[in-house]
């Protein structure tokens, strides 16, 4: 693996190396209100954390006014870095948390992720669940 010139490692997608870990971004816009409900639902799904940042954004409705002035509902950027094998236990547990169903509730999208760094606190925990899928599998495999 590549090493940051502070020491910290760098982990890559595209590594020849089978065990190589591999990471995807979701991103989702969300009502102010419904944050840290898709965020307890991401981490009851596998997530570690997320980020949240206060953002605002236009749709196809027009935001509303009051004597003159647009009234803008808040609405915050949520991003989580996953495993890849979680993304799809993540994705549908915040859309579900978050109304998604319902327009105008929010959206949530999958970017790839080519590199990751700064990852060495949670390190041990990706190991000891990889290493425990690996030892599931095995088990299948057996039987």
């Amino acid at each position: 693996m590549p090493s940051l010139p502070s020491g910290g490692q760098v982990y890559v997608e595209n590594s020849p190396r089978r065990d190589s870990m591999r990471f995807k971004l979701i991103i989702a816009t969300v009502k102010t209100n419904v944050t840290d409900s898709i965020v307890d639902a991401a981490k009851a799904a596998g997530a570690t954390g997320a980020t949240v940042t206060p953002a605002r954004g236009t749709g196809i409705h027009e935001a509303k006014t009051f004597f003159g002035l647009t009234l803008e509902t808040q609405t915050d950027l949520v991003m989580f870095l996953l495993e890849e094998h979680l993304v799809e236990a993540v994705m549908k547990a915040i859309c579900k948390a978050g109304h998604f169903e319902k327009p105008g509730t929010g959206i949530a999208f999958v970017l790839p992720v080519d590199q990751v760094a700064g990852l060495e606190s949670q390190m041990e925990r990706f190991k000891k669940r990889r290493l425990n899928e690996k030892i599931l599998e095995t088990d299948k495999d057996d039987t």
